[in-house]
This record gives C-alpha cells, sequence and structure tokens, in this order.
C-alpha cells in the first residue's frame, strides 16, 4: 500500500481553506449586511436617534444620568467610566462578594436619598448592573419609582410624567418574550423635547 505524497494532501486542503474563506468570510458577511440594511435599516444602522441632524445616541446603549431631572439608568459595570461601549461586560462579581454587598447597599442608599417620597422597596434594577453593563432599559416599576422626583424637579405634575414613562414603554418582544421595558435614553430625550 503506498502512501500519499505531500502535495496531494497539501492541495485539496488549501482549496477548500480558500473556498471556506470566501465563504464565511467575505459571501456570508456581505448577504447578512445586505439584508440587515434592506430589511432593517435603522438597527442595521446601530439604532441611532438624532435630532436636529445630529446623532446624539443609541436607543441600544445605555448612558449614564445622575442630575435631578433625568430617569436614571441601570448602574453600569463598565470602566472607567459608566457605559464605555468599549468595555461591555458585568462586574463579575459573585452574590456572596462583600463588594457586590457593599455595592448595593450604596446604590440603594443612594437611590433612597434621592427619593425620600418613596416607602416600598427598591426595584432591583436600579442598584444592580445588566450582564453587559450597557443596558438602556429599566423595568416599567423602576421608572415609577423615579416619576414623582423628576416631576417636582421639573415642574410638571406626575401623570404628564407618566405618561411619557407610557409612550417609552415597550413590551415583550413580539408580544411573547421577555417583560415590558422602559428605554431611558429615549424617555429622557422625550423630557427634554417636552420641555422645548
Amino acid at each position: 500500500m503506498s502512501t500519499p505524497n505531500t502535495a496531494s494532501l497539501i492541495r485539496p486542503a488549501f482549496t477548500l481553506f480558500v473556498l471556506l474563506t470566501i465563504v464565511t468570510g467575505l459571501a456570508y458577511p456581505l448577504v447578512v449586511t445586505g439584508l440587515g440594511k434592506a430589511l432593517f435599516p435603522q438597527a442595521a444602522a446601530g439604532s441611532l436617534i438624532e435630532q436636529n441632524g445630529q446623532t446624539v445616541a443609541s436607543s441600544l446603549i445605555g448612558q449614564s444620568f445622575s442630575g435631578p431631572t433625568y430617569f436614571w439608568s441601570r448602574p453600569s459595570a463598565t470602566a472607567p467610566q459608566p457605559d464605555n461601549g468599549l468595555a461591555s461586560g458585568g462586574s463579575n462579581l459573585g452574590p456572596t462578594n462583600p463588594a457586590l454587598k457593599d455595592a448595593v447597599k450604596g446604590r440603594i442608599d443612594l437611590i433612597r436619598g434621592a427619593h425620600p417620597d418613596q416607602t416600598g422597596p427598591v426595584p432591583a434594577d436600579l442598584v444592580t448592573t445588566s450582564a453587559s453593563g450597557l443596558d438602556p432599559h429599566i423595568s416599567p416599576a423602576a421608572a415609577a419609582y423615579q416619576i414623582h422626583r423628576i416631576a417636582k424637579a421639573r415642574g410638571l405634575s406626575d401623570e404628564q410624567v407618566q405618561l411619557l414613562v407610557a409612550a417609552n414603554t415597550d413590551g415583550p418582544q413580539w408580544g411573547l418574550f421577555g417583560e415590558p421595558v422602559v428605554n431611558v435614553v429615549k424617555l429622557n430625550l422625550a423630557l427634554d423635547g417636552l420641555k422645548k
């Protein structure tokens, strides 16, 4: 029985390598990108939000809001600054880690201090980070917890702010998956628009 020579093995391997590189490295990304731009142009472009002809945000990436006139997002675990798209990731602190417990306790104290009129429990998403550290959404309960503070700071009624929250609440995906969420970036932009 004769053994195949090296040249007869290299040629089919190299041909397959080139073919797969073309298909998976060029053709597939081009087809998927083209379909994305054709079927979902807003999402394929990064779900950017424009005002007065300028890009001001993406509805997919959270921003850090800390003033009393804005809804606050989930805390961000990205470093060195909050909501840093280049450092996406969670804190990786386990539930028994004292650093996580201290961080959550500090956030609870901050939230309670800013909302002295609230007596109920602080919604978990106001004091815990998301897995990506960039989540632009909070729960309707977290938004409701902040309504009175924002209405008072902006000289609005609670009902006006509640209407904006309702307008910026998205239901479960396709009506089936997940829970309703409020996009904080869109909500705060709507608040600023209402002011004008």
